[in-house]
């Protein structure tokens, strides 16, 4: 029986020249999968046509959006998942649940190896491997940008003399991946830190700077997960879809930084991600009022790391299994309405309610009505300093 090569497949010239190179250089036959999470473009038919005529003995297209949207950006947003307190993990939350649809392609197609078209520099050749290995660790992966040398120039050679029904010569200046989550770009003349982007590279979100109304928009969560805009039911995709649209029309979601690859080296990288980073704003001001403050605290910690096991490419991982449980429970009473306006590059948060909120008018006050006891604050300071005060009257009197 001849060999099978599950191929990672995104349509453009890299994937496309792959299916006919791994053909070559493993003699096994190409089954492409491209999956949908909400990248736009072309059409799922058009690639899948496309994988055929560059020589896939089959292909398959998977419209993955929700499930992208309810199991993947959804956890993140419960986990607040932000890498380095910035970065809401736009590309990591895509590649388990691509990962997912080509094991499962592999087992339905009978092959024992999955290929995948990134470098040998970056974070997504870990995302993808490290996945693989924990959902079927008999499988083996390979990738011909890093394993075989396919430079950009020898991908265009080989698409020409095959004849593959690809574009070769309009390259794009940058390397761009998107999602429904938000939008990454990197390299050019991005890659001197010194440079400012351009307003040329966004697409997700409008320039901040220009003059317009605000918006003002009310965001309903139960146990966690946005239910509700405006008082309109709406799926987790439509959440992500509406704040995407409504924030990015007012520039919310920019993030210049330069990150910690989990390669080694430090990175720069832009991003677009209106509707995730309006939605964190709103889950993290909702927790304030409704989680109590230990739990709040540990789970800041817990965050951290959360988004660090995600950007490393360890979604299926153990550790990884166990916090999910530990912010599913952390978000048991994160139930109730944000109000938020969206202007300027910024979403603000103006008004919070909830029937799980811990927020008591009476003990808050300072007028009439107060019942906050503050007669018991001299005992509570007294005993609270105590430990302190007695090393400092040993350090003093040394």
């Amino acid at each position: 029986m001849t060999q099978r090569v599950v191929l990672a497949y995104s349509g453009g010239l890299d994937t496309s020249v792959c299916i006919g190179w791994i053909a070559e250089a493993t003699g096994a036959e190409v089954v492409a999968v491209a999956v949908d999470v909400g990248q736009g473009g072309e059409s799922l038919d058009v690639i899948r046509k496309r994988a055929l005529a560059c020589g896939a003995v089959e292909a398959e297209v998977v419209d993955a959006k929700d499930e992208f949207a309810e199991e993947y950006c959804l956890p993140a947003i419960k986990a607040n998942g932000l890498y380095m307190d910035r970065y809401p993990l736009v590309s990591s939350l895509s590649r388990p649940v691509i990962v997912k649809h080509l094991a499962a392609a592999a087992r339905k197609h009978g092959a024992d190896t999955v290929a995948h078209g990134c470098t040998g520099k970056g974070n997504d050749q870990v995302r993808f491997e490290a996945g693989i290995a924990s959902l079927a660790p008999d499988l083996k992966c390979i990738a011909p940008v890093r394993d075989y040398a396919m430079t950009r120039d020898k991908a265009i050679a080989f698409a020409e003399a095959k004849g593959l029904p690809i574009a070769t010569s309009k390259k794009s200046p940058y390397s761009i991946d998107a999602n429904v989550f938000g939008r990454a770009i990197e390299t050019g003349f991005l890659e001197d830190i010194w440079n400012a982007p351009i307003e040329d590279i966004y697409e997700y979100t409008q320039n901040p700077a220009t003059a317009r109304d605000a918006d003002e928009v009310v965001i309903t969560f139960e146990r966690g997960a946005p239910v509700a805009v405006d008082g309109r039911s709406v799926t987790m995709l439509q959440a992500i879809q509406e704040l995407n649209e409504r924030a990015g029309a007012q520039g919310v979601g920019r993030i210049d930084m330069v990150e910690d690859r989990l390669v080694g080296i430090k990175s720069r990288e832009i991003y677009e991600a209106p509707g995730a980073i309006a939605l964190i704003a709103a889950h993290q001001e909702l927790e304030s009022v409704t989680v109590e403050r230990e739990l709040a605290r540990y789970k800041r910690q817990v965050e951290q790391r959360w988004s660090e096991l995600v950007y490393d490419g360890l979604w299926f991982s153990p550790l990884k299994r166990a916090i999910d449980g530990f912010v599913a429970e952390a978000n048991e009473h994160v139930s109730g309405d944000i109000r938020m306006t969206l202007h300027g590059g910024r979403a603000v948060v103006t008004g919070r309610r909830s029937g799980q909120s811990l927020y008591d008018f009476s003990l808050a006050t300072y007028d009439t009505g107060d019942t906050f006891d503050q007669s018991l604050a001299k005992g509570f300071i007294d005993i609270f300093g105590l430990s302190s005060k007695i090393a400092a009257r040993r350090d003093l009197a040394q």
